[in-house]
């Protein structure tokens, strides 16, 4: 079991719930090998503190990642990382952070009054178009690395 570097990039203006984020780059550094079954996480309070975040943020990312059995917390020793999910446990993740996604996008453009019409030709024109991620703009991230 070994401390390995723990590196997340938390983009606040994504819509994305923070909590998903932390969800999703664990599972994609454990997918990628970055991470690897032993591997100690800092705990909910150093992390928090880290990324400037509540508390109760982390903590859910990682009961998330407890239920899914990628973590396992052990009173007094710490988290770690437990073992590569299932490829159905890691779809249904990434599924429901799809779906969340979806849902926040949808709503807020039906709020600015945007049609059902135009919301999908909107989606299949960026999907057919997709810029490159360097033509994004500045936005407010928050990266840790330990």
């Amino acid at each position: 079991m070994t401390e390995k570097k723990l590196t997340l990039l938390l983009d606040f203006h994504s819509g994305l719930p923070i909590y998903t984020q932390i969800v999703n780059q664990v599972q994609s550094q454990l997918a990628n090998g970055i991470l690897k079954p032993g591997d100690q996480l800092p705990t909910v309070r150093a992390l928090a503190e880290e990324l400037r975040i509540n508390f109760n943020t982390v903590a859910r990312a990682y009961r998330i990642l407890d239920e899914a059995r990628i973590i396992s917390t052990q009173q007094g020793r710490g988290t770690y990382i437990t073992e590569i999910p299932p490829p159905e446990t890691t779809k249904k993740l990434r599924n429901e952070s799809l779906s969340e996604l979806t849902q926040r996008f949808i709503n807020e453009a039906i709020r600015l009054g945007f049609s059902e019409r135009e919301i999908s030709q909107m989606v299949r024109d960026k999907l057919k178009n997709e810029p490159s991620r360097s033509e994004n703009p500045k936005k407010d991230f928050r990266q840790i690395n330990k």
